[in-house]
């Protein structure tokens, strides 16, 4: 039995009791997940993106919009140079602490490097905002070059459990998203790594998930909630129901008690009024400014829901 009175979250979990958490009602466990937040991981912390490359992906992740596999009317784009500054801009007068350049593919070729690098360094230059990138799997060469023009994060969301993985993807394997994270810290960037649930998979493989980030010691977690799109595997799935959402949100805080855990996509449309007590309660923290192929919330409303927890 999981006991919160002597957690420390320095010991090794058991994980028998990590699994009995699958017991307990929602309620207890956002209790239990916010005593943890409160003392271990209390600070919050806002972040955003911009899609530079959309559509036209060689992977078949059966949730993506962009995948080339599916029909799901979203066309192949880039944005320019202006219009990523322009956002990066924006998004550090809304208060964000970090900017992402994110692009679609299995990974960047040596053009896409040559490409991608003057911009982030034309970031650096004319916004002070920390940056991440998102490019896929990538090899330990270009996270060092990408280190050298002032990227501090990369983003390379497992999305879900290693047992479930083979339900959602084919076109490449768990261990070469394992190893782009390994990569990642060897250049000496911090990785930034989550995923989605709602996919179809099990409680029990959300804990699985969430075991393996702790065991990778990943401290930045993005937390999203699938929205089905039409065109793809997972069109007509069921939206998860709220309750499970904050029941796994809980879980996750309780597993990786130092992570900043980031509520991104999905969070509007299944938690709704219930963003609030997800924040003060588990997550402590969120990307604003909309996503990949979806506008969001209106930043001002985030701005607002932001404020109303900090009091």
């Amino acid at each position: 039995m999981f006991d919160i009175e002597n957690f420390d979250p320095e010991n090794k979990l058991n994980e028998s009791a990590i699994y009995g958490l699958l017991n307990l009602d929602t309620d207890r466990l956002l209790m239990i997940a916010k005593k943890i937040k409160d003392k271990y991981s209390s600070s919050f912390e806002t972040c955003s993106i911009i899609s530079y490359k959309t559509g036209a992906c060689t992977e078949n992740c059966s949730f993506c919009a962009q995948s080339s596999y599916y029909n799901t009317e979203v066309n192949f784009r880039k944005v320019s140079i202006e219009d990523v500054i322009s956002k990066a801009k924006l998004m550090k007068n809304y208060g964000s602490k970090r900017f992402s350049l994110v692009s679609s593919g299995r990974g960047p070729t040596r053009a896409d490097m040559d490409e991608i690098l003057p911009i982030f360094e034309k970031i650096k230059s004319e916004v002070n905002i920390e940056l991440c990138a998102s490019l896929g799997i990538i090899k330990e060469r270009d996270l060092i070059r990408l280190r050298d023009v002032g990227v501090t994060t990369y983003h390379h969301n497992l999305e879900t459990s290693r047992s479930f993985f083979k339900n959602i993807c084919t076109t490449h394997s768990y261990d070469e998203r394992i190893e782009t994270i390994e990569a990642v810290k060897r250049a000496g960037l911090t990785p930034c790594v989550g995923g989605i649930i709602g996919l179809g998979e099990t409680f029990e493989q959300r804990v699985e998930f969430a075991i393996t980030l702790k065991n990778l010691e990943i401290k930045s977690v993005p937390f999203n909630i699938l929205i089905p799109i039409t065109g793809t595997p997972l069109g007509n799935i069921k939206i998860l129901d709220k309750s499970d959402a904050l029941k796994t949100l809980a879980i996750f805080r309780i597993i990786l008690p130092f992570a900043t855990i980031r509520l991104c996509a999905g969070r509007e449309n299944v938690l709704g009024k219930s963003q609030k007590l997800a924040l003060s309660s588990a997550a402590n923290g969120m990307m604003i400014g909309g996503y990949l192929t979806r506008p969001g919330e209106e930043i001002e409303k985030d701005i607002e829901l932001i404020r109303s927890i900090r009091g």
